[in-house]
């Protein structure tokens, strides 16, 4: 026997599939624009098909990762700022792919969500259409999941998934690197995607629109919404001229924590911290919520979003590749017989 005085729907226990089909239709064309020859199908399958071009590989080796934005989301629904983080979303599964050697071939997004809001899952996918044609990658496929009753309305999370393709003899990691090798870090835009669960600590009582002390020239806000760099056109260049040993992403744990990901285990680094100048917006954070040299190192990327690992005799063409890239580029460091890595200041 019922205990419902009219029948239920799925729209009235908060799922609206129609505002999910009109998403879609929504977001069709900026989907399109991530298109690759590649690609036998338009959004809207069950699956994403993608046909590898056999007279371009010879022993093709897929790559795979995933990954989220993590704590970052919670500033962006604060602000109501969301294409920022769909970028940030491609960034962090595209550039781990790159740090392989391999180049990022399809992308699919998942979106959970409390209530579809056309106008921001639209900004999100944008924003994730926007990474992927930077990263030359195709949007292939995606899900918006609404869920009512678990998630707050205005809350929502995303994952990213990518797979990238690369020649056997071509993979680039630890095996390649030696004693000697010179460390070349790449700018980062600011924090990218990793710490917010401490930059929300330090920032809490702090109003978002306003620039603090003037020191940041923007509103705070905005440089903590700064969008995570893609460096997968720049690194496969300097694969292409088969200038490069490993890359090293720095993400959570930072310098010391990711670096001894690409060393031979007998192998560490050291890392000469004066030779850049940490971004304003570090110093700010760190004196603000009186975060130790070595705690920030260990949270952040301190100005440094991706660090490639070469020949000495390579440095000079490593860098003029990288600025011809648009990325400021610089030795910071090298490998070392002692394991671990050591931050010199």
């Amino acid at each position: 026997m019922s205990h419902h005085d009219e029948p239920l729907t799925y729209a009235k226990a908060g799922v609206s599939i129609e505002a999910g089909d009109a998403v879609v239709e929504r977001i069709r064309p900026v989907v399109e624009r991530t298109r690759r020859p590649e690609v036998l199908d338009a959004i809207g399958g069950f699956g994403g098909l993608f046909a590898i071009d056999p007279t371009r590989w010879t022993a093709p080796v897929m790559v795979t990762a995933t990954d989220g934005v993590g704590t970052k989301l919670s500033l962006a629904r604060q602000l109501g700022i969301h294409h920022t983080v769909g970028i940030d979303l491609v960034a962090m599964v595209v550039d781990d792919l790159v740090v392989s050697g391999a180049e990022p071939m399809v992308f699919l997004d998942y979106i959970a969500i409390g209530q579809v809001d056309q106008d921001v899952v639209a900004d999100l996918v944008t924003g994730i259409a926007a990474g992927c044609e930077e990263a030359g990658c195709a949007l292939v496929g995606g899900e918006t999941a609404e869920h009512p009753g678990v998630m707050p309305a205005t809350d929502y999370d995303l994952a990213g998934f990518g797979v990238g393709m690369v020649e056997r003899d071509r993979i680039l990691g630890p095996d390649r690197v030696s004693e000697g090798d010179v460390l070349i870090a790449m700018a980062s835009s600011g924090l990218h995607s990793n710490g917010y669960s401490l930059v929300r600590a330090i920032v809490n009582e702090y109003d978002l629109a306003q620039d603090p002390d003037g020191r940041l020239g923007q509103p705070l806000g905005e440089a903590l919404l700064a969008p995570t760099i893609i460096y997968t056109k720049p690194c496969l260049a300097l694969c292409a001229a088969n200038l490069v040993h490993a890359f090293c992403h720095i993400t959570g744990g930072g310098l010391p924590g990711n670096l001894p990901r690409v060393l031979p285990d007998h192998l560490g680094a050291q890392v000469d911290t004066t030779t850049w100048e940490v971004p304003e917006l570090f110093t700010w954070l760190c004196e603000t919520g009186n975060v130790a040299q070595e705690e920030a190192f260990s949270a952040f990327n301190m100005g440094v979003g991706m660090v490639a690992v070469v020949s000495p005799d390579d440095v000079d063409q490593t860098c003029s590749l990288l600025s011809e890239h648009g990325v400021t580029a610089w030795v910071c460091g090298e490998v070392t017989s002692t394991p671990g890595v050591e931050l010199l200041s």
